[in-house]
């Protein structure tokens, strides 16, 4: 059997395509409500088919690059899905991990946990990954143990699982120039930094940074890196901005095609960034990107968009509508789906930690600019899931009421809402955790009207656009289950609440 010295893997909660829908893979960062976790598990996390030595045939596309850059640096390496990584260990020099979400403190994950006070899926999967008898025993045997990906600061608030899983190095950053020399010098036997914060010449130009060579989970490709907006509670606006040529992002649908991976995402932390002049959108640079991506892939997702960029580039250049017709051309696709930072309905707390947020429009008026694009996006059967943050440092009651005003506004639009307790990154990362704070009175009731938000639009979503066909029908017919048993569930919930305040 073929071998490697460094040996990339993940936990099964990542190590999936989610059914082909990146949508379900949220539901891995909360704990099994109202089925068995077997269901909840098969629901959000599937195995993933492998070759005959492990290889999975799409693997998450931050992993994809290191594996790229360490292959054609001329190192033996691949990843391999958790359940197949027993023969590899006991022949390499290191096992690389990287996740999302580590311990489960992001959001939305430290939601779930605080809110349900169960362990998340995703939390208890990875420390299943590591307590593997065959991780443990290559422990043992010196193997190097290196940890990355971007929740890599996550184990610097776990410094007792750094020494219990053995982690070497914690390679925080974008590791594109970096990698290299780690592995050579795990190959050489030379002492490994403890952290190593990637900066300043260590950040890869797009020449520092490979082509994928096998196929990412649910076709996931990268179409620029950074974000001009620089909101005070993200960590995306610390890094420079970097557009990929269209030449690059065609390798790589290229590489995804030939893998048979015909449905994809285009990966940005604002797709409509692309190619823009400051934070303003441009058409031309998108209605080609969206073109040359189509001639690929038969439907496709954005991961994210702004708010303010939808409404700006509609009013402006009618570009939505543009690019659904781009999108929609064929029958294959009727919807899209992305996710968008509402973040907060106040603009008071707009203007606080966000004023770029809502350019070109003025922070005062964020709420109108939400409800605005929310509108154009419902208008283009594009379906948003619009998360919100709770429990920002600087939040007041009224930021709060107004956040609940913003969702009353939002009910007649398409959407999943998502409100995630507040984690200490960007400006922010030396907070306190919201989750050591007890839920106000208008938290719960913020929750409370998101939550029928969802169930509604949900239900819709589900019968006119998600999950079509009969493949999808075990699917539909859990999450039709799901749903139906977290409106009992909030409906006693709700009771007992009323209950309470009578007595």
């Amino acid at each position: 059997m073929e071998t490697f010295d460094f040996v990339i893997t993940t936990d099964r909660c990542l190590m999936t395509n989610h059914h082909g829908k990146e949508f379900l893979g949220f539901l891995g960062t909360g704990p099994a409500i109202g089925v068995p976790e077997s269901a909840w598990k098969w629901l959000a996390c599937p195995k993933i088919k492998t070759d005959n030595v492990g290889r999975p045939h799409q693997a998450p596309y931050g992993m994809r690059k290191v594996e790229a850059k360490l292959i054609d640096e001329g190192f033996k390496a691949a990843i391999i899905d958790p359940d197949h990584l027993a023969p590899h260990l006991k022949n390499a020099k290191a096992l690389m991990f990287s996740h999302h979400d580590y311990f489960a403190f992001g959001p939305p994950s430290s939601t779930w946990w605080g809110i349900t006070k169960k362990e998340p899926i995703n939390y208890k999967s990875f420390q299943e990954l590591v307590n593997k008898p065959e991780v443990q025993e290559a422990r043992k045997r010196g193997v190097k143990m290196i940890a990355g990906g971007p929740s890599v600061w996550q184990w610097l608030w776990r410094e007792d699982m750094i020494e219990k899983v053995g982690i070497d190095s914690l390679i925080d950053g974008e590791a594109e120039k970096v990698i290299g020399k780690i592995a050579q010098m795990i190959l050489d036997g030379e002492e490994l930094p403890r952290y190593y914060y990637i900066s300043g010449e260590d950040v890869p130009g797009i020449e520092d940074i490979p082509d994928i060579k096998g196929a990412s989970v649910n076709g996931l490709i990268e179409i620029m890196r950074g974000c001009a907006r620089s909101c005070r509670f993200c960590s995306v606006t610390l890094r420079p901005t970097r557009y990929y040529p269209l030449e690059k992002i065609e390798r790589e649908l290229q590489a995804n095609v030939r893998a048979g991976v015909r449905h994809g995402v285009i990966h940005s932390d604002d797709v409509l960034f692309y190619g823009a002049v400051g934070i303003l959108p441009r058409p031309e640079p998108l209605i080609k990107l969206h073109k040359l991506v189509k001639r690929y892939y038969k439907t496709i997702a954005w991961s994210h968009a702004s708010l303010a960029a939808i409404r700006y580039s509609q009013e402006k250049y009618g570009l939505i509508s543009k690019l659904t017709e781009i999108v929609y051309a064929n029958e294959s696709q009727s919807y899209l789906g992305v996710e968008v930072g509402i973040e907060t309905g106040s603009p008071r707390l707009a203007k606080e930690i966000m004023p770029a947020k809502s350019s070109p429009y003025k922070p005062e008026s964020y709420p109108e600019t939400v409800e605005e694009a929310f509108k154009i996006m419902h208008e283009h059967n594009i379906i948003p899931a619009g998360t919100m943050i709770v429990g920002l440092p600087e939040e007041k009651e009224d930021d709060v009421l107004r956040t609940i005003d913003l969702v009353d506004s939002l009910r007649p639009y398409r959407s999943i809402l998502v409100p995630m307790f507040f984690v200490p990154m960007g400006y922010f990362k030396n907070k306190d955790w919201f989750t050591k704070i007890k839920l106000s009175d208008s938290h719960i009731e913020l929750y409370k009207k998101v939550f029928w938000h969802d169930v509604y639009w949900a239900e819709d979503i589900l019968n006119r656009f998600y999950m079509k066909g009969p493949v999808y029908y075990p699917v539909r017919m859990l999450l039709k289950l799901f749903l139906r048993v977290a409106k009992k569930r909030m409906k006693e919930v709700e009771a007992w609440l009323q209950a309470q305040m009578k007595n």
